[in-house]
């Protein structure tokens, strides 16, 4: 019975309904409460100058609410009517109940009356506080609503079943317990209240005042009061209408007002309409039955879903810590290579300060000798000795130059962290083991005819199954390492085709690839095996050559249009392996020396190759030769080059070791050991010599074991 007394309640008052009255939209209100609601409309809304203009309309019209607005779930707590600017504008207010209602325009006036029987301010208006619906009242005012005598008992027989004490229908806040109860009016007071409200004196001072206990009594055995017509109040309703679905007196049947409607006996009607409730009640009280037990399933799942969160945050945190120390790791790794290339470029620095400060010395000693001999006044003694002078002084400008006063090391730390694919990692860090309401998207399909490799390259294309109807959102492409060991993401994205450079040579390599979205991820395509060249074919990159190398024959053959040395680079690096090419001197005038070797990919464009420590060369005129790495000459080795010569280039990097090579012979010993890391093919050359890069197929002739290509590593 509890849960109905909210049922029982009025909208505006939050107390029990007190002759209740149904509004047109079915809810109900206290009369008294209806009256304090009611607000004055303009007059060009009232009733009587609508039935003046003609219009057809009933007593009761809705308001049209594109003209008038009391009530905003949006508003600040004020309402008015939007269309009149003589309305006033009144702030709302909260009923105990929570819903917002409208006070009275004005106090009512002072009256002894009923609130059924107390004259209506002309015009009113009154709006439902539940549903919000307005309507204007005619002449009758609020005798024109049907009293409620069903809810009225109904409220009887709650209160009769509650063995609390009665408490005060006045008081604002906390109901006090009512200490007598006016038989007359019908209401329970408490002392203040009775006082205050219910003075003894004047028209009041007639009323039988009695005990709660007594006024729930005579309550109790109070006669019913009869269900009356609203527009005959004299006359008892005794049939229904079927149209208007109301009851309605014989004198209303009488007066024509529902001559063309179907109207049936009210007793018929009342058992008819009692069967259909109760039917409905069935099919609401199996609802309400079920809806216990989810409350129970709702109410056990509770703590389970709070011991399964302290369970999840807990394999989470530990999860994520564990990423944290692998970062941690990594990044003392990092670090520590940071160090070592910060302590080598110290290193290079501080031995290029004192190679230069030795040879400062030198040079400023030689320059005030100098000096002092200019000044000697001995012209045979002075001409002894002058030539040789005058050649140690060129001698010593040459040293000056090509490069010597360029440093060996940049400031800038050749080390760049790749941190993208690592974020785009976190940023797809996520539950994969969600269930979700939508699928995994299907397994893409690797299209065959558009897979290739090229030179140390792999260009792989896929497309989701024709008959698919789950999108993806992106697509993980996976290579193993080319010896047949485990797979790893090469790309993470939304296209469908890719291209992976830096592949090892002579290499066979498997790959896959998935998809994904929100949900989760596709099972694995087929495998897709791949061949990469068995020979490192490249040309020259124009991209990273200096600006005065000149390109021809699709980038195989080079000259320069500069007097000085240019260095040019090949397009395909390497940093594993064995690798061999041979340059041909197409065209050679005026006896250069052009230089032959390897280099990393920043190194100096605008000097002779292995003048920086980037470069590992072998420099040859048209009688000798000499290997030079950071600006040191070691080995000089007799035989020269000439027009349609051929350099042989040998790049062993397991080994570690770089051998040079004149028209098949090695030229000299191994030039350097010791080399390791990511070359790229590299010669330097002004305009008198022009030459082209070739692969030759069969090197038996050259006298050295077979050469067998090996993969270089992905950057």
């Amino acid at each position: 019975m509890e849960e109905m007394e909210e049922e029982l309640k009025c909208p505006v008052c939050g107390s029990f309904y007190r002759e209740p009255i149904i509004l047109p939209c079915s809810h109900n209100l206290c009369q008294a409460c209806a009256r304090n609601i009611l607000v004055q409309t303009p007059e060009s809304e009232s009733p009587q100058s609508r039935r003046a203009s003609g219009s057809g309309v009933s007593d009761y019209d809705y308001l049209d609410l594109d003209k008038m607005s009391l009530y905003s779930e949006a508003d600040s707590g004020y309402g008015s009517y939007g269309g009149f600017a003589s309305a006033p504008t009144t702030p709302c207010q909260k009923s105990p109940n929570g819903v917002r209602v409208f006070p009275p325009a004005m106090p009512p006036p002072p009256t002894h009356l009923s609130p059924a029987l107390a004259p209506v301010p002309r015009n009113s208006c009154i709006t439902c506080p539940q549903c919000h619906r307005s309507l204007i009242l005619d002449d009758r005012g609020l005798r024109g609503f049907p009293k409620n005598r069903v809810l009225e008992g109904v409220i009887d027989r709650y209160q009769q079943s509650k063995a609390a004490a009665l408490k005060c229908q006045l008081c604002e806040k906390a109901p006090k317990e009512a200490t007598v109860m006016c038989e007359q009016c019908d209401v329970f007071y408490c002392d203040p209240c009775r006082l205050r409200c219910h003075p003894p004196r004047g028209p009041l001072a007639k009323h039988r005042l009695v005990p709660p206990a007594q006024g729930r009594v005579s309550r109790r055995l109070s006669p019913r009061k009869v269900s009356t017509c609203t527009d005959h109040e004299l006359e008892n309703h005794s049939m229904y209408c079927v149209q208007c679905k109301m009851p309605v007196c014989y004198q209303c049947l009488e007066e024509g007002k529902h001559s063309s409607h179907e109207v049936k006996a009210l007793g018929a009607m009342w058992k008819l309409h009692k069967s259909q409730l109760s039917q409905a009640l069935n099919g609401l009280s199996d609802r309400a039955k079920e809806a216990k037990e989810f409350l129970v399933q709702l109410r056990s799942m509770v703590q389970q879903i709070q011991e399964n969160s302290v369970e999840f945050e807990a394999c989470l945190v530990a999860q994520c810590d564990a990423l944290i120390d692998a970062l941690n790791r990594r990044k003392a790794q990092l670090l520590a290579r940071v160090n070592k290339e910060h302590e080598h470029k110290l290193k290079v620095v501080r031995d290029q300060i004192s190679h230069c400060t030795v040879k400062l010395r030198q040079t400023t000693g030689l320059m005030e000798y100098c000096l002092e001999v200019i000044k000697e006044n001995d012209p045979s003694g002075f001409l002894q000795i002058s030539d040789a002078l005058i050649r140690r002084v060129h001698l010593t400008e040459d040293q000056w130059g090509k490069g010597t006063l360029t440093p060996r090391m940049t400031t800038d730390f050749d080390l760049s962290l790749d941190n993208s694919p690592l974020l785009q990692s976190i940023h797809q860090l996520d539950f994969v083991q969600v269930k979700a309401s939508s699928p995994v998207p299907a397994t893409p399909i690797l299209q065959l005819e558009e897979c290739c490799t090229h030179n140390n390259s792999a260009t792989l294309s896929w497309k989701q199954p024709p008959l698919s109807t789950v999108a993806a959102e992106g697509y993980i492409l996976e290579l193993d390492d080319g010896s047949g060991g485990q797979f790893r993401e090469v790309y993470v994205g939304k296209e469908t085709m890719c291209t992976v450079d830096g592949l090892h040579f002579n290499s066979t390599y498997n790959a896959r690839v998935k998809a994904f979205n929100k949900t989760g991820v596709s099972p694995y395509s087929k495998t897709l095996v791949l061949q990469t060249s068995e020979v490192a074919w490249f040309a020259f990159d124009p991209g990273s050559a200096h600006s005065d190398i000149i390109f021809s024959n699709d980038n195989l053959t080079v000259t320069c249009s500069s007097y000085d040395d240019r260095v040019v680079l090949g397009k395909t690096g390497f940093s594993k392996g064995v690798h061999y090419w041979e340059l041909t001197i197409d065209r050679y005038d005026n006896h250069p020396d052009p230089a032959f070797g390897v280099a990393r990919i920043d190194v100096m464009k605008d000097v002779m190759l292995g003048k920086d420590d980037k470069a590992w060369a072998m420099y040859v005129d048209n009688n000798r030769s000499w290997f030079m790495h950071n600006n040191s000459h070691t080995n000089r080795t007799e035989g020269g080059i000439t027009k349609g010569a051929t350099i042989g280039v040998l790049l062993d990097l397991n080994r570690k070791t770089l051998t040079f090579f004149i028209n098949n012979e090695q030229q000299g010993p191994i030039a350097f050991e010791n080399v390791e890391g990511l070359f790229f093919p590299a010669v330097s050359l002004n305009r008198n010599v022009q030459l082209t890069v070739s692969f030759p197929r069969s090197r038996s002739t050259l006298g050295f074991r077979s050469l067998t290509s090996t993969p270089a590593e992905l950057p």
